[in-house]
């Protein structure tokens, strides 16, 4: 009689949990306050203007509408100027001098009023992106309780924490810092770092994370990491690194942008002085050229690249996915082939009871099987001893404390339960004697599947076998489907596994390429020659043997939860919560940032070039030019932002046949 063990069925509705969000207030920033003090003295002057009052009643609030909405702009201009840089913000502004100059005065208002607005809309776009960053700062307590040598306790901020300190968190409060259990016994919510959707358990020796939120019972940890180097922390500080890179398609057009910037300001003086030359009027040529300068600028073509894939970054990190960089969300759209680490990868990295073999005798039942072989290895800290254990737990079995524990590294261990002796261990230590034994085959059998077999003798006689393996991760399999999917070419697997485990779980999830058996220079070949085929490749990996292949790989993605620090600093991307899904989903949500930022090229440039040919053939108004140029700013923008929404996420998440 025999049975496998799976994991109990989840409770109540499952739920997908972000950061929470902190919202910049609007007029918090300059740029918002400038613009809307520019809009109300335009929108008190424009009556008076058009209504034939005097000068002196509008003519100042139009001054005021200069000062107030250009002066940011026309500053920063000047100081890009002295870096020898030269900036679109100090061209608008000299176009709606040039206008007032020329008598234009309500033109060149409408011009500052619409290009500071644009200005506000942008930091607006920027802040909301850089609130998503920071809202994973909320994740953390304002104070931790530090308990002193003499028995005391301190109020202290979670950054002075240092690894070796305890410190004692209460029901409901936020734990303060990575750390172990050290007394207590709580629930605690890891949803923002795990990604678990219900409360885990934590008692003595468990491990907790800084962010996350405590159950009922109170709890004393030592901590073992300084908070710089914390779960939580290593979000932050990867998700502002990344906001702070530039995509290559970024840093083309900002090289270009220079000297097309130069090339507009000698076409805009050529339209001016060669006019002129041939005895054209000086206010409708000026006019002229301030248009073309205006419309010409390439404000949209600056703003098409960034916010789409820093937009993409930020929604990425709100869902446990962090991207190290601008460059690397973008090249995460071009992979077409996928190379796979096992352990910790598509498998959950720890091992797992699987099968339990009872042998046929009086009272040995599968329950009691597995309850006498988890009492014997309760006191060990061996990690096959902790599955056996882990595997009582989850079937409620009441585990009897033992005497006369002893453990024997390579043999397994024995102990007094009840009053009889127990041992758990090798079978081929055990029965060495005794080749002829039934428990054999029930052993081989086990193996060919690729188990780990572990003898259980009850005063010297087999009772029962166990059999443990590292148990594979339940998205494992519609993760390598989403993924051939996305690149047209099947996942292959490298792994230093046996080749008979590795294709046995390759079939599991759908795999045909195995490369097994491999050391981490193999890995890298692997991914080598894969490349010299033209392939751009994603590794995806958890351990120190990984992080030469995912520095080789066009791009590497490191499972977080259990992944080696090695491996987490080599990788362009980390999934912090170890969900596979998520990994397929930023691929997809990289090819729509890549997408956007092409629209956005097109929308610019048709709307320069549209502009600047109406110019140059008919006559274009100034006001019309204006609302043009900026208009096109502000879609360009806004298209970037639509990545920020969490429906674009769950739009990424879905499959080809889920999203028709």
């Amino acid at each position: 009689m025999s049975s496998t063990l799976t994991r109990p069925a989840e409770t109540g509705a499952s739920r997908e949990t972000v950061a929470p969000r902190r919202r910049t207030r609007i007029f918090a920033l300059s740029e918002a306050r400038w613009a809307a003090a520019a809009l109300v003295l335009f929108l008190v002057a424009l009556p008076l203007n058009l209504t034939g009052a005097p000068s002196w009643s509008w003519g100042p609030l139009f001054a005021a509408v200069y000062v107030t909405g250009g002066w940011e702009p026309g500053w920063a201009g000047l100081q890009a100027l002295k870096d020898r840089t030269l900036d679109v913000d100090l061209l608008m502004v000299v176009a709606a001098l040039g206008a007032a100059a020329i008598g234009q005065v309500l033109d060149g208002a409408l011009l500052i009023v619409i290009f500071a607005t644009s200005g506000a809309l942008e930091a607006i776009a920027t802040a909301r992106t850089a609130d998503s960053v920071r809202g994973l700062l909320d994740l953390a307590p304002a104070t931790a309780s530090r308990l002193t040598d003499g028995g005391g306790e301190e109020s202290v901020r979670p950054e002075e924490l240092h690894a070796g300190d305890t410190i004692l968190v209460r029901p409901g409060e936020r734990i303060g810092a990575d750390g172990r259990v050290l007394d207590g016994t709580s629930e605690v919510d890891q949803a923002t770092i795990t990604g678990e959707p219900l409360p885990v358990a934590k008692e003595v020796g468990d491990e907790v994370f800084a962010g996350t939120l405590n159950g009922t019972g109170a709890l004393r940890v030592k901590v073992e990491r300084d908070p710089s180097d914390s779960v939580i922390a290593r979000i932050v500080a990867m998700v502002e690194e990344a906001s702070e890179t530039k995509a290559p398609t970024q840093l083309f057009i900002e090289k270009v942008e220079q000297r097309y910037s130069l090339g507009m300001v000698a076409a805009t003086v050529a339209l001016f002085v060669l006019p002129l030359l041939f005895g054209a009027d000086l206010r409708s040529t000026l006019l002229r050229a301030m248009t073309f300068m205006i419309v010409a600028s390439p404000c949209a073509v600056v703003l098409a690249t960034m916010p789409p894939l820093l937009s993409a970054i930020a929604n990425a990190g709100r869902h446990g996915v962090l991207v190290k960089s601008a460059v690397v969300m973008e090249r995460l759209g071009q992979v077409d082939a996928v190379a796979l680490d096992k352990t910790g990868t598509l498998t959950e990295g720890t091992p797992r009871v699987t099968d339990i073999r009872p042998l046929a005798r009086p009272g040995m039942s599968e329950q009691e099987l597995l309850r006498l072989a988890a009492a014997a290895e309760h006191p060990s800290e061996h990690p096959l001893a902790r599955a056996i254990v882990d595997a009582a737990r989850i079937r409620n079995l009441d585990i009897p404390l033992v005497e006369d524990f002893a453990s024997t590294p390579g043999d397994g261990v024995s102990a007094k339960v009840d009053g009889r002796t127990v041992a758990v261990g090798s079978p081929t230590r055990v029965l060495a004697d005794d080749t002829g034994h039934p428990v054999i085959a029930v052993t081989a059998g086990l193996e060919q599947e690729g188990r780990t077999a572990v003898l259980v003798t009850l005063d010297g006689a087999p009772v029962g076998v166990l059999g443990i393996a590292d148990r594979l991760r339940e998205e494992a399999a519609a993760t390598v489907a989403a993924l051939g999917e996305l690149t047209g070419t099947a996942a292959v697997l490298v792994t230093g596994d046996n080749p008979r485990a590795a294709t046995r779980l390759a079939a599991e999830v759908g795999i045909t390429d195995v490369r097994a058996g491999l050391l981490p220079q193999g890995k890298v070949t692997a991914v080598q020659e894969m490349e010299r085929e033209g392939r751009k490749v994603l590794v995806v990996g958890d351990g120190v043997n990984d992080a030469p292949a995912l520095a080789a790989a066009h791009t590497g993605v490191a499972m977080g939860r259990a992944g080696s620090d090695l491996a987490l600093e080599t990788a362009d991307a980390v999934v912090v919560r170890d969900e596979l899904a998520t990994i397929p989903a930023v691929v997809r949500l990289s090819r729509r940032a890549r997408l956007l930022v092409v629209q956005n090229l097109i929308i610019a440039a048709t709307f320069i070039t549209g502009l600047v040919i109406w110019d140059l053939v008919g006559t274009l108004p100034l006001p019309l030019g204006v609302a043009g140029h900026e208009g096109s700013t502000v879609i360009v923008g806004l298209n970037g932002l639509r990545l920020l929404a969490d429906a674009a996420w769950k739009r990424a998440r879905l499959t080809g046949d889920q999203r028709q």
